[in-house]
């Protein structure tokens, strides 16, 4: 999952998923010279990002805003048989705090691990239809 503050890319000739904060895509952008000051670790990484933000065959990762986790809590919640558990999960995802009062209220209804179930398969659709879409074999 990508935080607000990452991207990740992949490269799908070697599988390997590189991932970056804004402020190291910020660096991979500036001149050698600037970097110089950077130690050895961050001015690895900020290489590794320069070369993939280069390079015309690595691909970003969907992210959070393409990862709609709320979307996801809505259709699980829909997906309820109960008319109970699907109207009480229905009104803990709407207003402030909607994620924890989510994770709160599928505890209290001892459907945790259901959802977990669920948000897993939802997220293994994505990663399928991702794939699909970039034209890549997976198991």
């Amino acid at each position: 999952m990508q935080g607000e503050n990452c991207l990740s890319y992949l490269d799908p000739d070697t599988g390997e998923i590189v991932t970056a904060t804004k402020e190291e895509r910020r660096l991979a952008e500036e001149t050698q010279e600037s970097l110089d000051e950077l130690p050895e670790w961050q001015l690895q990484m900020v290489r590794r990002v320069r070369a993939v933000l280069a390079s015309n065959c690595c691909l970003q990762l969907p992210d959070r805003f393409e990862i709609h986790e709320w979307s996801i809590m809505d259709e699980f919640a829909q997906a309820q048989r109960s008319e109970r558990a699907r109207q009480e999960l229905l009104e803990a995802i709407h207003g402030v705090g909607a994620f924890r009062m989510f994770r709160s209220t599928i505890r209290r209804l001892g459907i945790e691990q259901s959802w977990y179930r669920f948000r897993e398969e939802a997220l293994a659709e994505i990663a399928r239809n991702w794939l699909e879409a970039h034209r890549l074999p997976y198991k």
